[in-house]
């Protein structure tokens, strides 16, 4: 599947004059080529096929509204009240994802414990309908032409669906916070490869 990441920062010397407490930093992800004018603060979804993303703040110290116009014409108003990181959805499917400690020890398959995996497809089962989703938990469930705030940290990362990113380098003594979306098709998948970690191994017939 073709993957764009793109990362657009409009007006820099503005930013750059401007208090950082007032950034609205956006990831949008779409489906095709995405337009944002800085201007008129609005998201242009000019077609395509394959996953998109493209990242671009603001300095608004209130609240911000961005117009999606999707391919048939239709606007969408999506507003941000709030300063920080935010997950923009201009896909015709729901995204779900999570902050993700990419600096915890790696365990292999073979080390995981039944009650971990089971726990694991309790939370994901959980995500995929929407439930058990909070701020406080640091997950989120992005239904189309919404956002959410992820964080106040502008500088944090966040990998968006389809793509294949699996450890992120840290920088001094303070490890990355990163924050990970998935399609609900890819979680469906992943669910499906831990219930079968879980299925009853079949013995084989003795000879």
């Amino acid at each position: 599947m073709l993957k764009k990441i793109t990362y657009v920062a409009f007006s820099a010397v503005l930013f750059a004059a401007c208090s950082s407490n007032n950034t609205k930093k956006v990831m949008i992800v779409a489906t095709g080529d995405i337009n944002v004018n800085a201007d008129s603060k609005t998201i242009t979804l000019a077609g395509g096929s394959g996953a998109t993303d493209k990242t671009v703040e603001f300095n608004s110290s209130g609240p911000l509204t961005l117009t999606i116009k999707a391919e048939d014409g239709t606007s969408t108003p999506v507003t941000l009240n709030d300063n920080g990181f935010f997950m923009l959805n201009a896909r015709k499917d729901t995204i779900a994802g999570a902050y993700q400690n990419y600096a915890a020890p790696k365990t292999t398959v073979d080390t995981i414990k039944q009650a971990t995996l089971e726990k694991g497809i309790d939370s994901i089962s959980q995500l995929i309908e929407g439930k058990n989703v909070s701020a406080a938990n640091r997950n989120f469930f992005v239904t189309p032409n919404t956002a959410v705030k992820l964080t106040t940290n502008t500088d944090a990362f966040v990998v968006p669906p389809f793509h294949q990113m699996t450890s992120i380098e840290k920088v001094g003594d303070k490890d990355p916070e990163v924050y990970r979306f998935y399609t609900l098709n890819e979680i469906r998948e992943q669910l499906a490869k831990l219930k079968a970690l879980t299925a009853p191994q079949t013995q084989q017939p003795k000879k």
